[in-house]
């Protein structure tokens, strides 16, 4: 008798416990095709809270790089806050000199030669090539943050030495020079300054605002009789509280270069209406 009750109450047992594990694997199986269901309403709200907390950050922060952050991206990469886009000298119907005479055959050979322009250039400028007296330069710079202002542009003069007199270039004249100074400088001061047309110092009262990927042209004069120059042009430039230099070189990646005039020069060479430069004989004579 005994030992058929331990055998019902077994089965019993067995029974009961076998229904307990299905209904427990089949809650396993709902919860996993349904995550939502298996974290439960508070799990479901903080999802939504979450989300709409990401939304807002996202737009925090989209308005923070639009305003600040591709400025400092820009600044952490090592960006100049500028672009030198174009850098020229006007070297029309400008004499020019040279610091030493023209001596090697295959210099002169160049210098003579009717189609020679780069060879020549490269050339001249291993000679020191440099206006006389006076020069106008064109720099086209372009901004490289949302908004920055350039409060000096300093003539930087990297060698000074006694005027060129090794050859004077005569170059062919017509109707004269034309054009419009901005800014001027003259080198032969012990602190060289850009100036307006009245002689005050221009960037004493005046600053140039920018924006991104908008350009300004500058037209620059300089004077110096007394000495030669190399110099290239330190441009400061302040921007979101920063202050960064920008460095700009002339068009062949060299200094600009300017010379007093000689009282003479060591030999003449007159520019070719078909190119190229010819020797002559201005003895006797200051100038040809």
């Amino acid at each position: 008798m005994e030992e058929r009750d331990s055998m019902g109450r077994a089965r019993r047992k067995k029974r009961t416990s076998g229904g307990r594990d299905g209904a427990a694997e089949r809650r396993e199986e709902a919860e996993a095709s349904d995550p939502a269901r298996s974290r439960g309403p508070a799990a479901w709200l903080a999802g939504i809270a979450s989300a709409v907390i990401l939304a807002a950050f996202g737009v925090v922060f989209t308005d923070w790089y639009n305003a600040h952050g591709s400025d400092t991206v820009e600044r952490v990469r090592g960006a100049a806050p500028l672009t030198v886009g174009h850098v020229a000298v006007d070297h029309s119907e400008r004499d020019t000199v040279l610091r030493d005479p023209v001596t090697a055959p295959g210099d002169r050979a160049v210098l003579l030669a009717a189609h020679a322009d780069e060879q020549r250039q490269a050339m001249l400028a291993r000679h020191r090539m440099a206006l006389i007296n006076s020069m106008d330069v064109t720099v086209v710079l372009t901004g490289n943050r949302s908004s920055l202002r350039i409060v000096d542009i300093e003539p930087r003069v990297l060698s000074r030495m006694p005027v060129s007199d090794g050859a004077r270039l005569i170059a062919i004249t017509g109707s004269g020079e034309a054009g419009t100074v901005v800014m001027a400088a003259n080198l032969d001061r012990p602190a060289p300054r850009f100036t307006t047309d009245k002689g005050a110092a221009y960037f004493r009262k005046k600053q140039i605002d920018l924006k991104r990927d908008e350009p300004v042209t500058l037209s620059l004069s300089f004077t110096g009789k007394k000495a030669y120059y190399e110099f290239d042009l330190l441009v400061t430039v302040l921007s979101e509280g920063h202050a960064e230099k920008v460095v700009v070189k002339g068009p062949d990646g060299g200094p600009f270069r300017l010379s007093g005039e000689a009282a003479r020069y060591r030999s003449y060479y007159r520019e070719a209406s078909q190119g190229g430069w010819r020797q002559v004989s201005c003895r006797g004579r200051r100038t040809c």
